[in-house]
């Protein structure tokens, strides 16, 4: 099916799979294996509940589910809302909100609206592969930039690329956040853990491209998995290319498993990894959140080579904070399948 025959408001369908205000439902070997489900929302900014340990107030996602296809996300779940699974689907059942800029305008144009900081990519990607085919983030931009208020970026996405003359120019108007999410360096891991995604050189050139258009760029090395990318061998080498690439910090976050994530991660581990699960075992098995223990090694080991390598600046006083995962709770629920 040709993707200019596909534009919402032609041979509008009933709903199906319980989305509200679904237009079509779009396959294109363009997107092998992914369907797009094409929706009018009635709203795109969502107000992040009150006690969230993050330090944003609003956020704004454009697209549900994502094709970047990470083994581990942690907004697996959230999929299950829309009667799809945590799984296969969240990679490949993409709900497009398609009118999001115009209805983020109009959200913004509320007099209520107190310009607070809105982050972007929080949840899935707003530069996973399909925006280079929808175009919603140039203006979602533009409507926070018109309305003075302040936003950040989190992405995967080599696709922001093409953005960058507007951020540029936008960062002028209101503060603007940048950061890019890096875990690894091995290409063959990251293949099998994060198949949809750009390469980790592809993402280091955007880190460059992002400091070279003047914008102040954070990455975050995130997850850090257990066994797999945790050692100084493999976190000093992805350091000093982050350095090298111009960012301007760093922050280092353990592998979170919530339920969705936890089930669909167990699988991968025991597929690829098998010689593991035992010792997952033991640093998830009482919640989502790795073991103090374990979060403490980490951090122990991570300083001094943040500092080496200058990663470990603060953020300027003047920008809002890049997004960033929540602390784990005090508690977290059982993690039964590792």
């Amino acid at each position: 099916m040709r993707w200019e025959n596909q534009r919402a408001g032609r041979d509008a369908q009933p709903a199906l799979l319980g989305l509200d205000g679904l237009v079509r439902s779009v396959a294109s070997p363009e997107f092998h294996g992914v369907t797009f489900h094409e929706v009018r929302a009635r709203s795109v900014l969502n107000k992040v509940p009150g006690g969230s340990m993050v330090p944003f107030g609003w956020t704004v996602n454009p697209y549900r589910g994502c094709s970047h296809a990470c083994t581990y996300c942690f907004a697996r779940n959230t999929h299950t809302y829309l009667d799809f699974d945590a799984g296969r689907d969240f990679d490949s059942q993409v709900v497009v909100k398609v009118n999001a800029p115009e209805v983020l305008a109009a959200q913004l144009r509320r007099p209520s609206w107190k310009r607070e900081h809105v982050a972007m990519g929080t949840n899935t990607d707003p530069y996973q592969r399909a925006e280079g085919r929808y175009r919603l983030m140039p203006g979602i931009i533009r409507a926070l930039a018109d309305s003075g208020t302040p936003f950040s970026i989190l992405t995967k996405g080599t696709v922001l690329t093409r953005d960058l003359p507007l951020l540029t120019s936008v960062s002028g108007q209101v503060d603007v956040g940048m950061a890019v999410s890096i875990a690894l360096l091995d290409r063959d891991l990251q293949r099998t853990l994060e198949p949809g995604t750009p390469s980790p050189r592809a993402r280091l050139d955007l880190v460059r491209r992002i400091t070279d258009a003047g914008l102040p760029c954070h990455v975050m090395v995130a997850p850090v998995l257990p066994g797999l990318t945790d050692t100084k061998e493999a976190l000093e080498p992805l350091f000093a290319e982050i350095a090298a690439a111009g960012a301007a910090r760093a922050t280092v976050l353990a592998l979170h498993l919530r339920p969705g994530a936890r089930e669909w991660f167990a699988r991968w581990l025991g597929a690829h990894r098998p010689d593991l699960v035992e010792r997952y075992r033991e640093i998830y098995g009482r919640g989502s959140y790795a073991m103090p223990a374990y979060r403490r090694a980490l951090s122990a080991r991570v300083a001094p080579l943040l500092r080496r390598h200058g990663l470990n600046r603060r953020e300027d006083s003047h920008r809002m904070p890049s997004p960033r995962a929540p602390e784990p709770p005090p508690q977290g629920e059982q993690l039964s399948l590792l």
